[in-house]
């Protein structure tokens, strides 16, 4: 199973997002292979080492650099979402661009 977790300053906007990647999982049959979660920015260091990825939202996207140094001592991976699939809120797009990135 892979894990994905969303991260943003208070969790909440991305929560949305991660209800729209839920369905695209749905809609593609890899809903039970994949486990989407949306926590705010003080839950990443306990987070990251139960999930394989976290996706920054564009407002906390300043600590990416931080957060990849953290990450790689778990052998996780961090990266940002692109700002208009995020403000567009394209789950299909972030879900495809999570998926890449654990491939």
């Amino acid at each position: 199973m892979k894990k994905i977790f969303l991260c943003c300053n208070a969790g909440m906007s991305t929560s949305m997002l991660v209800k729209k990647m839920r369905t695209a999982a749905q809609a593609q049959n890899i809903d039970i292979d994949i486990e989407i979660e949306a926590f705010p920015l003080e839950k990443f260091n306990e987070s990251i080492q139960q999930y394989d990825l976290c996706l920054l939202g564009p407002q906390v996207r300043y600590k990416l650099e931080d957060f990849k140094k953290i990450a790689a001592g778990h052998n996780k991976k961090v990266e940002a979402i692109n700002p208009m699939d995020y403000g567009m809120m394209k789950g299909e797009n972030v879900l495809k661009f999570a998926l890449d990135l654990l491939a």
